[in-house]
C-alpha cells in the first residue's frame, strides 16, 4: 500500500494527462484540454525522474510518446474508416444522400428561364415555374422582374445570369 500512496501523484498525472489528450484528439482544434494534458504528462515525467532517476524518466517519456502516437493513429484511423467516421463528430467531404438529391434537383433546372422575384444583390429569390428559389447572380445587381437564365446550382441556391432583352 505504501508504494501506491507514494506513486499516486505519478499515476494520477499520467492517467489524467492521457485522458485529456485522448479527449483533445476528438475535439476540433487544439485547446485547453490538450495543453493541460501535456502539462500533466510533463508532471508525471518529473515525478518519475524524482522517484526513480533520469534513466527511468527517459524510458517513461518514450512510453508516453508511444502511447500518444498510438492514440493519434487509432483516432485518425477510426475517423477515416471506423466507427467514429459514421458519427456526427467527423466532418465529411461528401454530403448526405438527401442533400445530394436536393442539389441534383436544383442542377436539373439549369438552362431554364425565370424571373427575379426580389432584387438580386447578388443574392435573392427567383420565380421559376410558379416556385420561389434562392438564387445569386454572378455579382451583378438585378432588379425585381428581370428575366434570367439558370446557369447552375451551388450549395442551397441557383446561379443565374441576366437574359438580354434583344435575344
Amino acid at each position: 500500500m505504501n508504494a501506491l500512496s507514494t506513486n499516486l501523484p505519478l499515476i494520477l498525472f499520467f492517467l489524467g494527462g492521457f485522458g485529456l489528450l485522448l479527449a483533445e484528439a476528438f475535439m476540433p482544434g487544439f485547446g485547453i484540454a490538450g495543453i493541460l494534458g501535456i502539462v500533466l504528462e510533463l508532471l508525471a515525467v518529473n515525478c518519475v525522474w524524482q522517484a526513480f532517476g533520469l534513466e527511468a524518466a527517459v524510458w517513461f517519456t518514450l512510453l508516453v510518446m508511444a502511447l500518444i502516437g498510438l492514440t493519434v493513429y487509432f483516432s485518425y484511423r477510426s475517423a477515416m474508416k471506423g466507427r467514429l467516421s459514421k458519427s456526427d463528430l467527423v466532418l465529411r467531404d461528401t454530403q448526405h444522400p438527401e442533400e445530394e438529391q436536393r442539389l441534383d434537383a436544383l442542377r436539373a433546372l439549369t438552362g431554364r428561364e425565370a424571373v427575379t422575384a426580389t432584387p438580386l444583390r447578388p443574392g435573392g429569390q427567383i420565380l421559376l415555374e410558379g416556385r420561389r428559389y434562392n438564387a445569386a447572380s454572378g455579382g451583378e445587381f438585378l432588379e425585381k422582374g428581370v428575366r434570367v437564365q439558370v446557369t447552375g446550382a451551388a450549395g442551397d441556391h441557383l446561379t443565374v445570369c441576366r437574359i438580354d432583352p434583344e435575344t
